[in-house]
C-alpha cells in the first residue's frame, strides 16, 4: 500500500477508535456495578476487539498485544470463569488510559513503547497462560514501533493453521503459485475477504475452492453478512458470550486470536456490518452521515453570520408599509438567512452525553482514593449544546464533581450513623430552558454551614466579623469563589489549595454564563451553572454612551433602572447608588469610553461576585448579534470581546465584563488609555 493509504487508514482507525475508548469509560464503570450484564460485557470486549483487529491490520504492535490481553480477560468473563473484581477493573481502566497515550503517539508519529509487563500480568488469570495475539497483517505506517520481542517458543494456536490453509486455498486458484511470505499482498486480501464474503457483485459466486476447517467462519454465498451471521463468526472464534457457555469448537486456550480478515474489516468499516452490509442497508446511518472538518464548519457559520448582517442592513434600509418588490425580496431573504442560520448551528451541536460519558470514571478513581462509595448519576445527556461550549465545560464541572465527592459526600461509616444509605450519591443533570443550558452538580452529603463559612472568611482575611455578620445566607455561599478560599484543614492531592472555585466561576463568566450554590445542612449542596446554548449568537443590551454604540452581554445584565435626583451619592470614597436598600457602586462606561455623557441611565450587571451599576447615556434594546474578533493589535484590549455591526451599518463594541472590572469592582482605565 502507498503511503498516502496507509496515512489515511490510520486516520479513519484512529478517529473510530477514539470514539470507541470514548464511551468504554463509561461502559467499564458500568460493568463494575453490574458485572452480570451479559450485553454490557459483549459491548466492551467487542470494543477492545475491534480496536485490536484496526491495530493489526496498521502494525501497531503494542496495542495488538495489550487488546489481546484485555480480550483474553474479558473473555473468561462471558465464559463464566470469572467474574471481574475491583483488581481486574483497575487493570482494564489503567489499559483503556494507555491505548489513549498509545494512539496519541501514533497520531503524532512518535515511537509506541510495549505495555508495562506488570499491567499485561494483571490483566492474565493466575495459573493461565495468555494466547499469543494474531500476527500484524502490514508493517507500522507512521513512526517506529517498539514492540516486545517474539518469545522464544508459542503456543500453538490452531485459528493459525486455519488461517494459513484459507491462504494456501486462496492461492490455489492461481499458478503458478507465490511462495510464502510474512505478508499478505492486495489481491490475496482481496479473495481471502472474497472467499469468506463473496464477491460482493449481487450473483457472484464465492471463489473458495478448497474445504474450510469447521471452526473457521461459514463461507456466506452472498453480497452481504448479516448481524445474526457475523455474531456467529464472532462466537465461533470467541466463544458464546452467555456465561458458562462452551464454544463452538474447544480451543487448547481461554482466546483464540481470529483470522486478520476480521480485524481489516473493523479498521476500513465498523463492528458489526462490513462494506457490503453497509451498501445494502442505504439508509443506515453510516450511510447518512459523513464527517466534517470542524474548522469548516466554523467557517460556515461565519459566513452564515455575514449572510445575516446583509440582511440587518438591507432591512433597514428597505421601505416599510409598501407592496414595493424589494420589501418582499428582503423579506424572502430574511426567512432564508434565519434558516440557513439556524441549520448551521445545528450542525455544531452535540449532545452534552459526550461531555458526561468522561466522569463516571473521574468520580470511580476519586471514590476508591478517598475510601468512599459513591454513585455518579447521569440526566438529560441528549441535550444540545454548542461543541465549543463543550469543551469549555470539561474543566470546570471536573473541579465541581471534585469538591462534591471530596468536600460533600461523608465516609461509609458516618453516613450510616446518620441514618443515611452508605452509598452517597452525586447527579449530574442537563437541561435546555429557553436559550441557555442549565447544568447542576447536586450531592447528598453533609451541605455547606453558613456560620462556618462567615468564620473562614474572616480567618483568611477576606472580610471583617462586622461585614461577615451582615452577609445573607446565599451570599455566604458566594464565598467559596473567592480567589484563596478554601474549607479544607489539610491540603491533599485533591483539595484544600485554595484553588478551583473561583477558576470555575471565572470561566463560566467568560462563556457569558452564571454560577449559584444552594445547600441545606445534612441534606447536600447543589451547584447550578448556566450558560448560552451557543457562543456563536450572542444576545446582547444595545446602549449609547455618548456618540458609541456598547453591546452589554445579556447574560451578566440583572436589571436597568433610570436615575432620580437624589439617588446617588458618595460612600468609602466610591460614587454609589441607593438601590433597593442597598449600595450600589457604580461605573461610567461613558468615561471609559472615552466620551462625555450624561449617564442618566443605570445597567445593573453581575461581574464574577461583584454586582456593578453601569452608567450610560440610552437603553437601546435587545439584540442578538454575531460577535467578531477585533484584529491583532485590539484583540487584548482589557474589557472588550469583540464587535459588531448594527442594523444601520454602525459598530458597536461588544464588552467582556468579565475583564471590564477588577476584583473590587473597580472599573479598568478609559478604552482611550488602554488603546
Amino acid at each position: 500500500m502507498s503511503v498516502e493509504l496507509d496515512n489515511e487508514l490510520l486516520n479513519v482507525f484512529l478517529i473510530e477508535a477514539r470514539e470507541l475508548l470514548e464511551s468504554l469509560g463509561e461502559q467499564l464503570v458500568d460493568l463494575e456495578s453490574s458485572p452480570g450484564d451479559v450485553d454490557l460485557l459483549n459491548a466492551v470486549f467487542r470494543a477492545f476487539h475491534t480496536v485490536k483487529g484496526g491495530a493489526g491490520f496498521l502494525g501497531l504492535n503494542p496495542m495488538v498485544e495489550l487488546c489481546h490481553r484485555a480480550e483474553d480477560l474479558l473473555n473468561e468473563a462471558r465464559n463464566g470463569a470469572i467474574v471481574l473484581d475491583a483488581g481486574f477493573m483497575d487493570a482494564l481502566l489503567e489499559s483503556l488510559d494507555l491505548l489513549n497515550d498509545m494512539m496519541r503517539a501514533a497520531d503524532g508519529g512518535v515511537a509506541i513503547e510495549a505495555a508495562p509487563r506488570s499491567l499485561l500480568d494483571r490483566l492474565t488469570i493466575p495459573g493461565r497462560v495468555a494466547s499469543a495475539p494474531p500476527m500484524a497483517l502490514a508493517q507500522p505506517v507512521s513512526a517506529p514501533v517498539v514492540a516486545p520481542a517474539p518469545p522464544a517458543a508459542r503456543p500453538h494456536d490452531p485459528i493459525e493453521d486455519e488461517f494459513e490453509a484459507m491462504l494456501d486455498a486462496a492461492r490455489a486458484d492461481r499458478a503458478p503459485a507465490p511462495e510464502p511470505s510474512g505478508t499478505i499482498s492486495d489481491d490475496e486480501f482481496e479473495a481471502l475477504l472474497d472467499s469468506l464474503y463473496g464477491t460482493g457483485a449481487p450473483g457472484a459466486e464465492s471463489v473458495a475452492a478448497a474445504p474450510v476447517p469447521e471452526v473457521a467462519a461459514p463461507v456466506v454465498d452472498s453480497t452481504s453478512i448479516s448481524d445474526d451471521e457475523f455474531e456467529a463468526l464472532l462466537d465461533s472464534l470467541h466463544g458464546t458470550a452467555a456465561p458458562g457457555a462452551n464454544a463452538a469448537t474447544p480451543a487448547p486456550e481461554p482466546v483464540v486470536a481470529p483470522p486478520p480478515v476480521e480485524p481489516v474489516k473493523a479498521a476500513v468499516a465498523s463492528e458489526a456490518a462490513p462494506k457490503a452490509a453497509g451498501e445494502k442497508r442505504s439508509a443506515s446511518t453510516a450511510d447518512t452521515t459523513v464527517r466534517v472538518d470542524t474548522h469548516r464548519l466554523d467557517n460556515l457559520v461565519d459566513a452564515a453570520g455575514e449572510l445575516v448582517l446583509v440582511r440587518n442592513r438591507l432591512t433597514n434600509l428597505a421601505p416599510r408599509g409598501t407592496a414595493d418588490p424589494m420589501e418582499r425580496a428582503i423579506g424572502e431573504l430574511e426567512r432564508v438567512a434565519e434558516d440557513l442560520q439556524n441549520a448551521v448551528l445545528r450542525m455544531r451541536m452535540q449532545p452534552v452525553g459526550k461531555l458526561f460519558s468522561r466522569f463516571p470514571r473521574i468520580v470511580r478513581d476519586l471514590a476508591r482514593q478517598l475510601g468512599k462509595d459513591i454513585e455518579l448519576v447521569t440526566e438529560g445527556e441528549d441535550t444540545d449544546i454548542d461543541r465549543t461550549v463543550v469543551e469549555a465545560l470539561a474543566d470546570p464541572l471536573v473541579h465541581l464533581l471534585r469538591n462534591a465527592v471530596d468536600h460533600g459526600i461523608e465516609m461509609p461509616d458516618v453516613r450510616a450513623r446518620e441514618g443515611k444509605p452508605r452509598t452517597g450519591t452525586v447527579r449530574l443533570a442537563a437541561g435546555q430552558y429557553g436559550d441557555r443550558i442549565v447544568i447542576t452538580v447536586t450531592d447528598d452529603g453533609k451541605g455547606m454551614d453558613p456560620e462556618v463559612l462567615r468564620r473562614k472568611a474572616v480567618e483568611k482575611g477576606l472580610m471583617d466579623a462586622e461585614q461577615a455578620a451582615r452577609l445573607e445566607e446565599r451570599e455566604c455561599y458566594e464565598i467559596v469563589f473567592r480567589p484563596g478560599f478554601s474549607t479544607a484543614s489539610q491540603v491533599s492531592d485533591i483539595s484544600g489549595r485554595g484553588v478551583g472555585m473561583d477558576v470555575v466561576k471565572t470561566k463560566i463568566v467568560e462563556l457569558g454564563g452564571t454560577l449559584s450554590i444552594d445547600s441545606r445542612v445534612g441534606h447536600g449542596s447543589t451547584v447550578r451553572l448556566s450558560v448560552p446554548l451557543t457562543l456563536a449568537i450572542l444576545r446582547v443590551l444595545m446602549v449609547r454612551v455618548g456618540h458609541r454604540l456598547l453591546s452589554l452581554p445579556m447574560s451578566n445584565v440583572a436589571e436597568v433602572f433610570e436615575l432620580s435626583e437624589g439617588q446617588v451619592q458618595e460612600l468609602d470614597g466610591r460614587i454609589v447608588a441607593s438601590h433597593r436598600g442597598r449600595a450600589l457602586p457604580l461605573a461610567d462606561l461613558g468615561r471609559w469610553a472615552g466620551v462625555e455623557g450624561r449617564g442618566g441611565h443605570v445597567v445593573v450587571v453581575q461581574i464574577g461576585h461583584q454586582t456593578l451599576g453601569c452608567l450610560v447615556d440610552e437603553v437601546l434594546g435587545r439584540e442578538d448579534v454575531m460577535a467578531k474578533p477585533l484584529g491583532p493589535f485590539l484583540k487584548d484590549v482589557p474589557g472588550v470581546a469583540g464587535a459588531t455591526i448594527t442594523g444601520d451599518g454602525r459598530i458597536s463594541l461588544v464588552l467582556d465584563l468579565a475583564g471590564l472590572a477588577d476584583d473590587s469592582g473597580q472599573v479598568l482605565p478609559s478604552l482611550r488609555m488602554a488603546v
